[in-house]
């Protein structure tokens, strides 16, 4: 791994150091990968504010591993839809790990998908990633079996909205905190929520959408 400064280095050994409680395995091409992307972000984050300032540890484990826990969750050739996806959370980190992976990225602000494509371009996963810079209720949903979203403006008003939109048969994996639960179970959707390590009030919620699940 080339040589990397104190700031790259304290991500590098934060993510090291919590992996196992999140039980990722991180190999030495994945923590390249991810600290090319945590200095590619930290030169845009300025100017576009893809996340609220924070400190290499809190956003690798905050950030980066909280979007990796998806992984668990998406099999071998998994397609997946990424929602508001910014500063490329969740979904970029685990294209990162796992080859197999296909994505197409909704994001409606033109600036972020631009630093989106670059972070694409840096680390050799532009083949396997759509970047589509639109609002997601104003195209149509692509043909994938996952949709993911971790932050979206007015996340639990947008919900019915990003339920009617994803394809059917298809399963959703969103992070959020109790607000977003409870919007779910108003909805009377069954889902399963796996407690995100590290943080006492925030989840990943798995829905399975089935063909009659319109609200």
């Amino acid at each position: 791994m080339k040589t990397v400064d104190s700031e790259q280095a304290d991500f590098i050994n934060s993510l090291e150091r919590h992996a196992l409680s999140f039980q990722i395995t991180l190999t030495a091409d994945a923590l390249e990968k991810l600290s090319n992307y945590y200095q590619l972000l930290g030169g845009w984050n300025q100017r576009l504010h893809l996340v609220a300032p924070c400190s290499p540890g809190e956003f690798a484990t905050r950030h980066v591993l909280e979007s990796l826990l998806m992984l668990r969750y998406l099999p071998q050739d998994a397609a997946v839809a990424d929602i508001g996806s910014g500063a490329g959370l969740p979904i970029v980190p685990c294209l990162f790990l796992r080859p197999d992976l296909r994505a197409t990225l909704i994001e409606s602000s033109k600036k972020k998908a631009i630093f989106l494509r670059e972070v694409l371009r840096h680390t050799d996963t532009v083949e396997r990633a759509k970047i589509i810079p639109e609002r997601f209720e104003s195209v149509v949903a692509p043909k994938v079996n996952f949709v993911s979203c971790r932050a979206l403006d007015r996340f639990e008003e947008m919900l019915p909205q990003l339920i009617n939109w994803s394809p059917r048969p298809s399963t959703l994996l969103l992070c959020g905190g109790a607000a977003l639960c409870s919007r779910v179970e108003k909805h009377d959707l069954p889902y399963t929520a796996l407690q995100i390590p590290l943080s006492e009030k925030r989840w990943l919620l798995k829905i399975e959408l089935q063909v009659s699940d319109l609200l």
